[in-house]
């Protein structure tokens, strides 16, 4: 038996205006089954997040790349 699915959610590779996504919004509409598409917009708690998450990675990146320049936390 599989399970009944109610909802997809799209992640965005970057933070696009609203009025950028507002084509890709109507075509999802148009897909069968779809009965409604609501954009979020980025919150700065979201950005916040984002931006600590990327911060430690790069610095991790750079630790492997050069351990002489790694800086630990």
């Amino acid at each position: 038996m599989t399970d009944r699915i109610h909802t997809l959610t799209v992640a965005l590779a970057d933070d696009p205006r609203e009025d950028d996504v507002q084509s890709l919004i109507d075509a999802i509409k148009h897909f069968r089954g779809v009965v409604g598409v609501t954009a979020h917009p980025v919150d700065f708690s979201t950005y916040t997040a984002e931006m600590r998450a990327n911060a430690v990675w790069r610095e991790k990146l750079f630790g492997l790349l050069d351990p002489k320049q790694g800086r630990t936390p």
